[in-house]
């Protein structure tokens, strides 16, 4: 009798190495960070839902940034965090803004490192929406000026990407004709462009002290559900001028994921969450699973389901691991 014996290429870790189809490889890992404007540069905060993640003074950044590159990072995004908010989110776009300073203090202790800066305004506002409000309303073209004016801030202190995450209509064009007009023709854009809006973000508000103060997010972020709603927001960002695509969350939208990479040939990210960090975390710290196996079995699932790149909290352990 004749069948398919598929443990023929099973029967060894060596064999199966050879004809392993998805790998994950340094390049792949960005690592989040959050730094946060205070009197003491050698500040660390532990965040409390995200076991392992901490809020960062500048100095501290620099530090723990050194040590995860010894181990082979190649990028991070940040995420600052100001001393005062205001209604405009100012601090955004201020020229000595803390996201500003640790960009320069990040490229001149590692000019190879790729700083990736995260465009929005919720970790800056007094109300902690991503954008200009009037009453409940959160409002979308007068938002568009302060993300480009952001964005070139970002991109005058060294950043070498920016990655608007606001999920205004109309951003990414914004963006780019900033940096264009600024002298910044070559700084690439990685858009959210499929941004959920999800119960998976969480722990993040609490890491970039974000929370919005009334109302949620709904309205321009997407609707679970949709999955069609992602084509439209992904052709209208591309018609804009964006570089690299990204979807977020991961896990709960490979599906998508993967319909987006037979759809384009640009580059994908997918943003592995805080929600989704936070609960391999608290599962292996209660004995459920064996965390090392579960994150690289869901980082490899990520990858395999289309993406190119991968933000994950999870980033600095893996590229320990890999040693």
């Amino acid at each position: 009798m004749t069948f398919f014996r598929g443990r023929r290429l099973r029967r060894t870790p060596t064999i199966r190495g050879l004809v392993q189809e998805t790998r994950l490889n340094r390049q792949d890992l960005i690592q989040p960070y959050f730094v946060m404007e205070t009197d003491d540069p050698y500040f660390i905060k532990p965040i409390s839902a995200m076991p392992g993640q901490n809020q960062f003074g500048l100095a501290k950044l620099v530090e723990r940034v050194g040590r995860a590159m010894d181990q082979g990072l190649f990028a991070c995004i940040l995420f600052g965090i100001p001393k005062t908010k205001d209604s405009s989110g100012s601090q955004a776009w201020a020229e000595s803004g803390i996201t500003q300073r640790a960009v320069a203090a990040l490229k001149r202790s590692y000019p190879d490192l790729c700083v990736i800066t995260d465009v929005c305004l919720c970790e800056y506002t007094s109300h902690g929406h991503c954008g200009l409000v009037s009453g409940q309303e959160v409002l979308n073209d007068p938002t568009l000026e302060l993300l480009a004016k952001t964005a070139l801030s970002h991109a005058r202190a060294g950043a070498d990407m920016v990655a608007p995450s606001d999920m205004m209509d109309g951003r990414v064009g914004a963006v780019r004709a900033a940096l264009d007009s600024g002298g910044f023709m070559d700084l690439p854009i990685l858009s959210y462009a499929v941004k959920y809006a999800s119960g998976f973000y969480g722990p993040f508000r609490e890491a970039a002290e974000s929370p919005p103060q009334f109302g949620d997010r709904k309205t321009y972020q997407m609707d679970p559900a949709n999955r069609l709603e992602a084509f439209r927001e992904v052709r209208a960002d591309v018609e804009e001028g964006a570089d690299l695509l990204m979807v977020k969350p991961a896990l709960p939208y490979l599906d998508i994921l993967r319909d987006l990479r037979e759809a384009t040939d640009l580059p994908l990210a997918a943003y592995q969450v805080s929600g989704e960090y936070a609960m391999i975390k608290a599962a292996a710290q209660n004995g459920w699973i064996d965390e090392q196996t579960v994150v690289l079995e869901t980082l490899t699932g990520i990858k395999r389901a289309g993406a190119d790149l991968i933000l994950t909290y999870f980033a600095e352990q893996v590229l320990g691991w890999m040693q």
